[in-house]
């Protein structure tokens, strides 16, 4: 996305005592004095040319902030442009996306601009807007290590393993192992002690499988299509992923309510922040690659005990119709006014408890029957909505520390659909992030399990994929 702004006159024409809304949420004011001071210096002019050009560390080398020329109009439409794509994101994800309901950044821009010219202090400005935690400043310093890399030439750039041939299995011997073993080390996933010429050994099997893990497919050890994708992944691509992953991140509030669930969809895993502190994380199965779970941002308002199921109409055509009775009876499903309802009870696909939500996308969390699916590693595998690994643990956490306990209690021992409202709503969102970190701090570019990296890739201005994708397998019938 473009920023434009309409600047009919300087910046030392900008109106005083404005109130200044900084990307923290600080306010201040500027006095009718500094306002007066408001004007483009040398200073300032190389301060904001030299931000400009340093821009890559924030993943912004592919957009065009150059100055049009020396006079203060000029450099107050580069400065608002750049400083928006820091305080905001270069890119709108409302048009990137169907559904992009999370909360993004407010922040008086010109006002910004304004009292940091008055202080002569248009880098310290600057600086501010961007993501100030430690996830950004990572995703940064892994992004200009990797693109110092590629300028000095040493970057990976072509394939480097053949992917010619069979799927190499554990004990195997295949010509392509001395490559495969190279690239493993390159990843800091083998020792250089460990590779034995041809033979797949077992130090190999599991240093592949902890690759296989970290990539978020199924570590199974058998070197296919997918883990030569992964050894042969580019630093290119690997750069332009955490680009991505850095503006998605600018799009966020700097904020966030210190009660709240994120649950990161790509990784497909939940965090429990309690008062500003990771309380509990737990794995959860997202929607299917045909049926993304949406970003948004939704409260959770009340707990369901006992849900019944009303089967959505798209369901119903495509996986339920022509069954028959016996189908539904087998299911404790019935029609009630024209939809059929999944009854409460073990085999409800909402499970025995359902996290209501308010949004127009009936997206929710819940409980599930299929159990087995947590303990996969691809969990896209919903129609759209995200269920939670100990689904009723989570429920008596959030009633124990909401004060509903005993109401929860109540609700579960009816055997019927019952509601227990918290008494305070517990903020939601739904993220999309891809690169992880280890346990060395160093990037991990997990699998893009929607394809959504490239879109905001091409529209930061870079070419190439940004993004690897891993087959997941089919949904089952639940939401």
């Amino acid at each position: 996305m473009r920023y434009h702004w309409v600047i009919t006159a300087s910046a030392a024409a900008l109106l005083a005592g404005c109130n200044v809304q900084t990307a923290s949420g600080d306010s201040n004011t500027v006095s009718a004095a500094e306002a007066q001071n408001a004007r483009w210096s040398n200073t300032t002019k190389d301060q904001l040319r030299k931000a400009i050009d340093g821009r890559a560390a924030h993943g912004l080398d592919g957009k065009d902030f150059a100055v049009s020329g020396d006079g203060d109009q000029a450099m107050t439409e580069a400065a608002l442009a750049y400083a928006g794509a820091l305080a905001q994101g270069a890119t709108d994800p409302t048009k990137l996306y169907d559904v992009y309901t999370l909360k993004r950044p407010e922040v008086d821009l010109k006002a910004g601009l304004q009292q940091a010219l008055a202080k002569n202090d248009v880098a310290g400005w600057l600086n501010s807007l961007a993501p100030q935690d430690d996830h950004y400043k990572r995703l940064s310093q892994a992004y200009v290590a990797l693109r110092k890399e590629m300028a000095q030439g040493k970057a990976q750039t072509q394939p480097v393993v053949s992917d010619k041939g069979e799927a190499i299995k554990p004990n195997s011997t295949d010509p392509r192992m001395p490559q495969i073993a190279r690239q493993l080390v390159v990843l800091d996933y083998l020792d250089p002690k460990a590779a034995a010429g041809d033979r797949y050994t077992p130090q190999m099997a599991a240093a592949v499988k902890k690759m296989q893990s970290d990539y978020g497919m199924e570590a199974d050890g058998v070197i296919g299509a997918e883990a030569l994708a992964i050894l042969n992944q580019s630093d290119d691509v690997r750069a332009r992923a955490i680009a991505v992953n850095m503006e998605r991140l600018r799009w966020l509030d700097r904020n966030p309510a210190a009660t709240r669930i994120d649950v990161n969809i790509a990784a497909a895993r939940l965090n429990y922040f309690r008062d500003g502190t990771l309380a509990n994380s737990r794995r959860v199965v997202v929607g299917e690659p045909d049926h993304e779970t949406p970003q948004l941002a939704s409260p959770m308002f009340r707990l369901v005990a006992n849900p019944t199921w009303t089967v959505p109409r798209s369901i119903q055509k495509n996986e339920i119709a022509g069954k028959g009775a016996g189908y539904l009876k087998a299911n404790n499903m019935q029609w009630e006014d024209g939809w059929i309802v999944q009854q409460p009870g073990p085999k409800n696909s909402l499970g025995l408890v359902k996290f209501d939500m308010q949004n127009e996308h009936a997206i929710y969390l819940h409980d599930t029957p299929a159990k087995a699916l947590f303990g996969m590693t691809q969990r896209a595998r919903s129609h759209g909505c995200v269920r939670v690994e100990d689904a009723l643990g989570f429920a008596k956490m959030l009633a124990e520390q909401e004060g509903v306990i005993d109401e929860w209690n109540k609700a579960r021992a009816t055997g019927e659909q019952t509601f227990v409202k918290l008494p305070r709503e517990i903020p939601v969102r739904l993220l999309y992030q891809t690169v992880l970190f280890d346990e060395a701090g160093d990037p991990i570019v997990r699998n893009d399990p929607y394809g959504w990296n490239d879109r905001v890739s091409e529209a930061l201005g870079f070419k190439g994929p940004a993004s690897m994708r891993v087959k997941t397998g089919a949904a089952d019938v639940g939401p």
